[in-house]
């Protein structure tokens, strides 16, 4: 087999691994199934991948692929970052897939709180009025946006679907803001200085 083919299958592998890992989650996801999508042998994706953990830890390996913001008004990073969130999920399931899965299996949960905490967290830090609370910021804003797309694309809760991506850009831009550049809620100083996200 050459590299040019062994790099098509595991490219294959990994887009029938992403789609089916969001539709089922991990549990109901099968090797055999993926193969089937992929049109491969099952025998192929244990032997690129090992087992359904190995092949679920390359599957959600997700990049967030945050623009550089630093040409953006502090004060508008908040709708940027709403809009690429939104661009994000709307065009690749493989957030939905560790979505799906990290409220189950430990290894998808920590790979979505280390997502957040290496990729918001910076823009957190050179936004936060106290760079000491921008791994609590950083939280705050995984809690809106993972809220907001647990309700849109799994719970499929009828108002949040019928939003256009711009209606829910607006939404969420003002929280994210606030979480970003806004006065902390009294008390919240001492513990966000202590929080991870």
């Amino acid at each position: 087999m050459t590299a040019r083919r062994s790099d098509a299958t595991r490219a294959a592998i990994l887009v029938a691994a992403r789609e089916r890992f969001a539709a089922d989650g991990f549990e109901r996801a099968t090797i055999r199934a993926i193969a089937a999508d992929a049109r491969i042998d099952p025998s192929m994706v244990m032997r690129y991948y090992g087992n359904k953990e190995g092949l679920f830890a390359a599957a959600a390996d997700f990049d967030l692929r945050l623009p550089d913001l630093g040409d953006i008004a502090a004060d508008r990073v908040g709708t940027a970052l709403a809009r690429h969130f939104l661009d994000r999920w709307e065009g690749d399931d493989t957030l939905m897939a560790l979505l799906r899965t990290a409220v189950t299996k430990e290894a998808a949960a920590e790979r979505m709180r280390s997502v957040f905490a290496q990729q918001v967290g910076p823009v957190a830090a050179r936004l936060a009025p106290d760079p000491g609370q921008a791994a609590t910021r950083a939280g705050m804003i995984a809690t809106q946006m993972l809220g907001f797309a647990l309700c849109r694309y799994i719970l499929r809760l009828p108002p949040v679907v019928t939003l256009s991506p711009d209606e829910a850009a607006a939404w969420l831009a003002p929280t994210i803001q606030h979480y970003l550049t806004g006065e902390a809620a009294a008390g919240a100083e001492e513990t966000g200085r202590r929080g991870q996200p």
